[in-house]
């Protein structure tokens, strides 16, 4: 499985984004994604996740701001970013489970930063 991120970039506060992170190879398997980042001198942290059937889950931190959703025919999950605030400043990165060997495979990160 390999996963290609894109959407990120530079934007001011209040400003919106939309990553996208599009699966291929044996993807069959994968029954959850999710979207994780990482800021300077921080852990890697989730997100949002979203399973195959469409349940979610989000951090408290982007509740109400971030909307995760997925295209199956396109085997692509999408990361709906509004009213960024500078601490959402860090590189996203998807990740796709394999539900039959519990293997995490991880996209390259793509760089979001919030800042006037």
């Amino acid at each position: 499985v390999q996963l290609q991120a894109s959407g990120g970039g530079l934007v001011q506060p209040g400003g919106s984004l939309r990553l996208s992170c599009v699966a291929s190879g044996r993807t069959n398997n994968i029954n959850n994604i999710g979207w994780y980042r990482q800021a300077p001198g921080k852990q890697r942290e989730l997100v949002a996740d979203i399973y195959s059937g469409g349940s979610t889950n989000y951090a408290d931190s982007v509740k109400g701001r971030f909307t995760i959703s997925r295209d199956n025919a396109k085997n692509t999950v999408y990361l709906q970013m509004n009213d960024l605030r500078p601490e959402d400043t860090a590189v996203y990165y998807c990740c796709a489970d394999d539900y039959t060997t519990d293997y995490d495979y991880w996209g390259q990160g793509t760089q979001v930063t919030v800042s006037s």
